[in-house]
């Protein structure tokens, strides 16, 4: 964008001189701060159920902005705090793996005041116990 430059006798008027340039002079810094402020642009695609894109327009709109807008924000807000602004968790229950339960199994075991038991008798148990469930 090219800025047209004119002469201050050309804005010069004779009922408002001085006030005139000055608000010249105002625009123009403006404008060139603004200049100096315009950024590349790029397109973001983003693909997203039909019905939840009409829920988040229609809310958007309510709160007098565009989906354009609700993502610049959230970019926005993403790049300066360096984090997501809000948190993200799975809310399934996560099942501890077989070694997670073994360890936990055995720390138990050795914080127990029980007496340790022998192989042989760890398997007479468990014969008592299937002959008391089968029936053996």
């Amino acid at each position: 964008m090219e800025l047209k430059k004119y002469k201050l006798g050309e804005l010069l008027d004779v009922k408002r001189g001085a006030s005139l340039a000055l608000r010249f002079s105002s625009i123009n810094s403006t404008i060139m701060k603004s200049k100096i402020q315009i950024m590349a642009q790029s397109a973001v695609t983003v693909r997203i159920d039909s019905e939840m894109k009409s829920q988040f327009d229609e809310l958007c709109n309510k709160f007098g902005m565009s989906i354009n807008t609700a993502f610049n924000i959230f970019v926005n807000a993403v790049v300066r705090s360096r984090s997501i602004p809000f948190t993200i968790k799975d809310d399934r229950v996560e099942q501890p793996s077989a070694l997670d339960l073994f360890m936990k199994q055995r720390k138990a075991a050795e914080s127990s005041h029980e007496p340790e038991m022998t192989l042989e008798e760890i398997n007479a148990e468990i014969r008592a116990a299937r002959e008391e469930k089968y029936g053996r």
